[in-house]
C-alpha cells in the first residue's frame, strides 16, 4: 500500500481516519496528451491550422475555444473511466490475497487484521483502502488547450478548475457505482512526470512551453 499518495481519512466501510490504512493502487491520466489530442481533433474540425502551445496567437476565437474544450472533457471523461474500471480489476484481485501473505501488514498495522484468520480473504480490510485517480501536467495542459497557464490568465485558471471539478465529480461517481473510497489527486512528480514529457514529445513533437521541457 501508498499512503503518501493521497490523504487518507474519510471511510465508507470505517473509522474515518488516516491510522492503519493506506492507498491500494492508483493510476495518472496524462492530461497533457488528451490536451494534445483534443488540439489537433478541433483544428481538424474546423479546418484550421496553427501551431500549439505558449505565444501562440491564434487560439482566442469562441468557436474553437468552444470545440476544444467540449473534445477535451469529454476524452477525459473517457480516460477517467478506463483508470476507474482498472483500479477496480486490480482492487478484485487484491482481494482474492489470504491474510497469511503479508505478515507485517497483517500482524496490527492495517485496521482490524487482528480479526483474520491466517487462511482469511482480505478483502474485508482492503474495502477501507482508497483507489487513487491522479492527473499530471495541468498547466501544461492549459498552455495547450488555451497558449496559457493558470497563472498567466483567468480564462486559463477557470477552466484548470473546471477541469479538476470534472475529473472529481466522475471519480465521486465510481465512490458511489463500487461503494469503494476512490478519491482523485495531483500525482506527486517523481519519475513519472519526465516520463510522460518524453512519450509525448517523440509521439507529438516539440510543443513550445510544453513538451520542449524536461518535466511537466
Amino acid at each position: 500500500t501508498m499512503g503518501c499518495r493521497t490523504r487518507v481519512f474519510a471511510d465508507r466501510h470505517g473509522e474515518d481516519t488516516s491510522v492503519g490504512r493506506g492507498n491500494l493502487s492508483f493510476t495518472t491520466v496524462n492530461i497533457v496528451k488528451i490536451a494534445i489530442e483534443s488540439a489537433r481533433e478541433a483544428q481538424e474540425n474546423l479546418g484550421i491550422n496553427f501551431e500549439l502551445g505558449k505565444g501562440s496567437e491564434q487560439y482566442m476565437t469562441e468557436k474553437y475555444n468552444k470545440e476544444v474544450k467540449k473534445i477535451f472533457l469529454n476524452k477525459l471523461e473517457k480516460y477517467t473511466d478506463i483508470a476507474a474500471r482498472q483500479l477496480y480489476d486490480r482492487y478484485t484481485f487484491q482481494c482474492t490475497a489470504l491474510k497469511k501473505q503479508f505478515p507485517l501488514l497483517m500482524a496490527g498495522l492495517w485496521n482490524g487484521s487482528e480479526k483474520l484468520a491466517p487462511n482469511d480473504k482480505v478483502e474485508p480490510l482492503l474495502k477501507q483502502g482508497t483507489l487513487g485517480i491522479g492527473f499530471i501536467g495541468l498547466a501544461e495542459a492549459l498552455i495547450v488547450l488555451t497558449g496559457k497557464h493558470h497563472g498567466e490568465s483567468e480564462k486559463s485558471q477557470e477552466l484548470g478548475l473546471e477541469i479538476v471539478r470534472t475529473m472529481k465529480e466522475e471519480v465521486d461517481g465510481y465512490y458511489d457505482k463500487y461503494d469503494l473510497n476512490y478519491s482523485v489527486l495531483a500525482t506527486p512528480a517523481e519519475g513519472l512526470s519526465g516520463r510522460f514529457t518524453k512519450i509525448d514529445r517523440a509521439t507529438y513533437g516539440i510543443t513550445h512551453g510544453v513538451t520542449d521541457k524536461d518535466y511537466y
